[in-house]
């Protein structure tokens, strides 16, 4: 069995000390995404890393981008807040976008 070096993440979560920031909140976006739509298979994130800040990018199946982006958007405006609150916390700027 392999040993990996652990760092006590966000309230006491375990985390591979070699992680990005930006994946501890792609982890979060994919978990809120794949709890929301039909097809999880067709899910996936393109997490872009710039100096300080992150772009995530939610690809899913067509007829699932409604289901993230919410009537009037306001379920992807709750998942940027989600993310930007944990990017802040573990010290980058994040910015989530939808590809339906």
């Amino acid at each position: 069995m392999a040993d990996q070096s652990v760092e006590s993440g966000m309230a006491g979560v375990a985390t591979p000390s070699s992680e990005l920031p930006s994946d501890q909140v792609a982890d979060l976006v994919e978990y809120i995404v794949c709890g929301l739509v039909t097809d999880e298979g067709a899910v996936s994130l393109d997490v872009t890393d710039g100096e300080g800040s992150s772009l995530i990018e939610i690809s899913c199946a067509t007829d699932d981008a409604g289901r993230v982006i919410g009537r009037r958007g306001r379920t992807i405006k709750a998942i940027r807040t989600l993310a930007r609150a944990l990017g802040s916390r573990v010290g980058t700027s994040v910015e989530v976008e939808v590809r339906g």
